[in-house]
């Protein structure tokens, strides 16, 4: 993602190291081809496996598929490159091959990573998921939509349908993006699914060192955001100086806290970035601060309510996924509405033509 400064590999590999009050560890096949797993490896080596969890996450198909510029790898579920009768030997291949890379003999969680439309719907993926599960393989199962925001009755509509084997999901959610990544909450603690909720961090903002005139990397992911986003949320971190002081916590800590705070929500995954710049704090630093968290920093509803009012983003992008914007064929992470997705937003009180288009 070009995030801040490049780190070498030993501070990476120390980083990436369980233990000092972080003992969860999440990869993926697709992060360089495989050279994420490896260097995760590398840094769980000699780390008792007791010690830590480990969840991994397979979808891609760079093993056959070919780079599609920025939108990366091809789902393995694209008809180009297998039908139905070839998603048990993939997923199975896929997740083999990770975990040696990893040096594991099982993952924790196994996440399906951002799936197109087949991938939300399809008993043979499902199917094989839980198989993978019941092999061993991994303890459990779930679904990481993205890498953008949205997927909104995909994601519900794919709780109903196997919310009784999916253990867990993920989903972005932080204070200054409440919305849409709020409006699965409900379904998921409904289909008893455990939230993981990354980019808790809002793009850094809430680590304190981004702020306006904030030196980027050329191509740094956070480059897509829309204009002025920085200064757009300093303004609304001002706000949150009175929460502060009544909690007791640093703003990384209050955003996790508020994620920690909503139905489902059981992990947050901030994003660790070294910033550019002698004025930014070292990663280290942060990783320590997001260690201390409180085990018991949960914020009263009322706090919930005053801080989801400040961040409110509602309408402020256009959504992935399901849409009534869309038009046409499926496209890897958008695709039209369906008469059962217009059902299953009912039955949840979602209005797609109003609740999950952008309107600023």
């Amino acid at each position: 993602m070009r995030f801040g400064e490049q780190l070498d590999d030993e501070r990476m590999l120390e980083l990436l190291r369980p233990g000092a009050g972080i003992d969860t560890v999440i990869s993926a096949d697709t992060y360089g081809q495989g050279e994420a797993d490896l260097m995760l490896g590398r840094a769980l080596a000699g780390v008792p496996r007791d010690d830590y969890c480990v969840v991994g996450a397979v979808g891609h198909d760079f093993y056959e598929g070919e780079r599609q510029g920025p939108k990366g790898f091809p789902r393995f579920t694209n008809p180009e490159l297998r039908g139905p009768d070839g998603y048990r030997d993939y997923l199975r291949m896929a997740t083999e091959r990770s975990l040696e890379r990893l040096g594991a003999d099982q993952l924790d969680l196994l996440l399906l990573h951002n799936p197109d439309r087949i991938g939300y719907t399809s008993e043979t993926v499902w199917n094989e998921m839980r198989e993978l599960r019941a092999d061993g393989l991994t303890q459990a199962i779930g679904v990481a939509p993205g890498p953008a925001n949205g997927f909104t009755l995909d994601l519900i509509r794919c709780f109903e349908l196997f919310g009784d084997e999916i253990d867990w999901g993920m989903v972005i959610l932080n204070p200054f993006e409440p919305w849409p990544g709020e409006l699965v909450l409900d379904a998921a603690a409904t289909h008893g699914v455990k939230l993981i909720t990354r980019v808790a961090d809002y793009g850094g903002l809430f680590w304190g060192d981004v702020r306006p005139g904030h030196e980027l990397a050329e191509h740094d992911h956070r480059g897509f955001r829309p204009p002025g986003w920085i200064e757009a949320g300093a303004e609304k971190l001002a706000l949150l100086e009175p929460l502060l002081e009544q909690t007791g916590l640093t703003l990384m800590q209050l955003a996790c806290a508020w994620n920690l705070s909503r139905p489902a929500v059981e992990c947050v995954a901030p994003t660790l970035i070294q910033e550019i710049g002698p004025e930014s704090r070292s990663i280290e630093d942060k990783r320590a601060e997001l260690a201390s968290l409180p085990a018991d920093a949960a914020l009263t509803p009322a706090q919930v309510d005053e801080i989801r009012a400040i961040g409110d983003n509602r309408g402020s992008m256009a959504l992935k996924g399901a849409s009534t914007e869309h038009e046409g064929a499926d496209q890897a992470d958008r695709w039209s509405l369906t008469p059962e997705l217009s059902d299953l937003a009912e039955r949840w009180g979602i209005d797609p033509a109003t609740d999950l288009i952008k309107t600023s």
